[in-house]
């Protein structure tokens, strides 16, 4: 994939990174080796293998659940708090 100015502008924006003038040809080859291999790595199949290592943390179930106690000590600590939530100033009109 070719990385043309437009795209690394974009990329720049987005990254809230400022490229120097000087590294802009050597940051546009880089990401264009990047892309390269990631394509490679598209080409791979993947759905048939096989998982080997078992040694992996097991999974919880993912239940809500409430500990009353620490809710109002936490709360306790806010500066503002009503019906179990924090009372934050508004920011969005």
């Amino acid at each position: 994939m070719l990385i043309d100015d437009e795209l690394l502008n974009k990329l720049e924006k987005l990254s809230a990174l400022k490229i120097p003038e000087n590294k802009r040809s050597q940051m546009k080859s880089q990401l264009e080796k990047i892309i390269d291999f990631v394509k490679i790595l598209d080409e791979v199949d993947s759905k048939n293998l096989e998982i080997k290592n078992q040694n992996f943390t097991p999974l919880r179930e993912d239940v809500p659940h409430q500990d009353q106690e620490v809710v109002d000590m936490i709360l306790k600590s806010a500066p503002a708090s009503e019906d179990h939530f924090f009372v934050v100033p508004k920011i969005i009109e």
